[in-house]
């Protein structure tokens, strides 16, 4: 089950040449493949390019209509082996996955694609997630062009620039032997935009015909000695058709401006946000016109010596804006220029910040001190946010004291089935002690922050066991847990983590969270989803696969709401004394994908005046006693303080907000923890049927009946 279903979407898809199509950027780049003649396309999700699998897995009846294989691949490694498929044939392939992760995955697989090179055309789609809302470590993905000298294309953020890349893209490849890499930011991802489109092509040749026929040329395959001479190729035939290409096709943009003395030269990525702010600076407007003549630069790498110098002569100073670090392209053209005796002043990370998303604060900031360096007159406006931070007319001054405004840290949802689970780890650590916890990539990282406080170190998809295996000696009495989910389980938990600690006999427990879906990248299906997918095979449980490896210790709790048994479960797995691995296996259902579902059908059967109840728990104010470990063992974000009613008790109780959806777990830890009995759990009732109404009547006449005399018999009481 995906985060959303693009099927509605997907039809724009069929349309032909001359018509526009209003779409996302996501669309637009699929409907540009399928305009391309691709033969097969794969991936694996992961922000911001998630929705592109899910649109291919939508578009599936199109792909077939036109012959083009699709799959959703194991991992970033398995996608990128796919293009292997376009070295000996005229195939056209592309993949996709998110930027620099998926890169350090895929890595072995492209460094050997990239050194035999290829026939057909080979497109890597990558979703650059760079910058303050990420959620990876901070790296760029052009290290990895530079590395195995593929061709990097960084387009404007333009829904038509975007799919006339896509189709450029495959263009290059094809002329140069060698995979091409396409870079989308964020926001590239996400814009609206229209474009032109034309008419979808069947693949040249499909995966079919190139069964029918195989091929083998052993000089691309990567065996010494062929392998030595790849290196070469590169250099000597590759690069300059590359080149050749590039320049040919204009790939690259030069926009005039009357300031001829100075300029700007950046990534095509970055274009709107350089242009956003000459605006502000009174030097370009809204469509482009700018006064300043930049260069952008759709392709990143290679770096065209012509073009730059080109471009750089007869200019007194020329600014590089450069997301990211290291300064790679500011380096490239600091060299080109020397060498070509061009005296042209290059600014960059001098005026710019070394790192950090460029947004337009910072760009504005750069490009202005460039200006007022270079030519002050050209400046007219003086925008706000240029302002100090301590002058009151700053958007950025502020308004309230730092320290009234606390941290808003990421954190599991409302109802998160995960939550239970580090709940009961806490719980469990009052019999066992505190435990070194090695964690990995998904929504369980969320634990370390508070009130869990859970997890030491995380070191990739699928490599919390890994992460954990130099403190997993045979003989350590304090094991350590490694926490992975399922979907980095099967991406490469199974070999790296589970398998390899059955091999080396490590004395460690490890849990795997089961919520039936990739939750942390879309809430797509896995191998162990319990869905029927049609094109694909589910329900293979995660312990038979951990002990077809060799797990023999190993338990499924199928509940994760029931704390108490999770907390018991732990206990358990720490202290047994069977020697090897331990494995938990924890199953509920994402709670997120569970109300996208659910939540449909609850209002379609009200409006059908259907009976419909709903669980809701909340908390009884005068038997609360105000210490809130409930909440200090919970963390939901629906479960918070309120004023207490009491007017002789000063201390907030605790209480629960309407967001609650019903999941039990803050009454299920108190209970766990033997906290004060003071949640209930109520159900609400729409559209009550007659047997209700009959109910609430009975139950209503036997409260009256148990109370009969109650006040009268306390009043005479009271009277003595």
């Amino acid at each position: 089950m995906a985060e959303r279903s693009f099927a509605a979407e997907v039809e724009q898809l069929r349309r032909g040449a001359g018509e526009v199509i209003q779409a996302e950027g996501i669309l637009a780049v699929t409907k540009a493949l399928l305009q391309s003649g691709v033969a097969y396309v794969g991936g694996y999700q992961g922000a911001p390019i998630s929705h592109l699998m899910d649109v291919l897995g939508d578009a599936r009846p199109i792909l077939d209509e036109l012959g083009v294989r699709f799959e959703n691949s194991a991992s970033e490694a398995t996608a990128a082996a796919m293009l292997a498929a376009s070295v000996h044939y005229p195939l056209r392939g592309a993949i996709t996955f998110k930027s620099t992760v998926g890169l350090n995955v895929a890595s072995d697989a492209l460094a050997n694609l990239a050194s035999g090179g290829v026939t057909g055309g080979a497109l890597i789609i990558l979703g650059e997630d760079y910058g303050e809302g990420s959620s990876i470590m901070q790296e760029r993905a052009h290290a990895f062009a530079m590395k195995s000298q593929m061709w990097l294309l960084d387009p404007r953020p333009n829904v038509a620039a975007i799919v006339d890349a896509v189709e450029a893209g495959f263009e290059l490849s094809e002329a140069s032997h060698t995979p091409v890499m396409l870079d989308l930011r964020l926001r590239s991802c996400h814009l609206r935009g229209s474009f032109v489109a034309k008419d979808n092509r069947p693949p040249a040749m499909s995966v079919r015909d190139a069964l029918a026929g195989p091929r083998r040329d052993v000089s691309r395959i990567v065996l010494p000695p062929a392998s030595f001479l790849h290196e070469q190729e590169k250099i000597r035939e590759r690069w300059p058709a590359a080149v050749r290409h590039i320049q040919e096709r204009g790939l690259n943009e030069v926009i005039e401006g009357d300031l001829s003395e100075v300029g700007i030269i950046t990534q095509g990525g970055l274009y709107n946000t350089v242009n956003r702010s000459l605006e502000l600076l009174g030097c370009s407007d809204a469509y482009g016109n700018t006064r300043v003549p930049m260069y952008v630069m759709n392709v990143t790498y290679p770096v065209i010596d012509e073009e730059v110098v080109r471009f750089c002569r007869g200019k007194r100073a020329v600014l590089l804006v450069e997301e990211g670090q290291p300064d790679y392209i500011e380096q490239a053209l600091n060299t080109i220029l020397r060498r070509h005796g061009v005296d042209t002043r290059l600014y960059g990370k001098d005026v710019l910040p070394l790192a950090g998303e460029y947004n337009s604060l910072a760009v504005t900031r750069g490009v202005s001190r460039f200006l007022q360096a270079e030519r002050p007159d050209a400046v007219e406006h003086e925008p706000r946010l240029l302002l100090e931070a301590e002058d009151p007319r700053s958007p950025f001054a502020p308004r309230v004291s730092g320290a009234a405004v606390q941290p808003r840290l990421p954190g599991l949802c409302t109802g998160c089935p995960e939550r239970p689970i580090f709940s009961g780890m806490k719980l469990a650590e009052r019999e066992t002690g505190p435990h070194h916890v090695s964690a990995d990539i998904g929504c369980h990282l969320f634990a370390i922050n508070a009130p869990f406080n859970i997890g030491a170190t995380t070191m990739g998809y699928g490599l919390g066991s890994a992460g954990a295996a130099a403190l997993s000696a045979p003989e350590t009495d304090h094991r350590p847990v490694a926490i992975m989910g399922d979907g980095g389980f099967w991406h490469n938990g199974l070999t790296s983590g589970v398998g390899n600690a059955v091999f080396n006999r490590s004395n460690q427990v490890m849990v795997v969270v089961d919520n039936a879906y990739a939750a942390a990248t879309g809430g797509q299906d896995l191998l162990s989803s319990t869905a029927e997918v049609p094109a694909r095979s589910t329900r293979h449980p995660i312990e038979a696969a951990a002990r077809g490896v060799g797990v023999d210790w190993a338990r499924t709790i199928d509940n994760t709401y029931d704390v108490a048994a999770v907390r018991d479960t732990f206990v358990e797995a720490l202290t047994a004394e069977e020697p090897g691995p331990k494995l938990l296996v924890m199953q509920s259902e994402c709670q997120l994908n569970r109300q996208r579902r659910v939540r449909p059908e609850m209002r379609q059967a009200l409006r059908e005046g259907r009976r419909v109840t709903r669980e809701r728990f909340g908390v009884d104010p005068e038997t609360c006693t105000g210490d809130h470990a409930c909440i200090r063992l919970s963390g939901c974000p629906s479960l918070t303080i309120t004023a207490n009613p009491d007017p002789l008790r000063s201390d907030p109780v605790a209480t629960v907000l309407d967001s609650c959806v019903g999941c039990g777990v803050c009454g299920a830890n108190a209970h766990a923890a033997v906290l004060c009995p003071s949640f209930y759990r109520s159900d609400v009732t729409h559209n009550l049927t007659p047997r209700d109404r009959l109910t609430i009547r009975l139950r209503r006449w036997w409260i009256r009946m148990l109370s009969h005399g109650l006040e009268s018999r306390a009043a005479r009481l009271e009277g003595s």
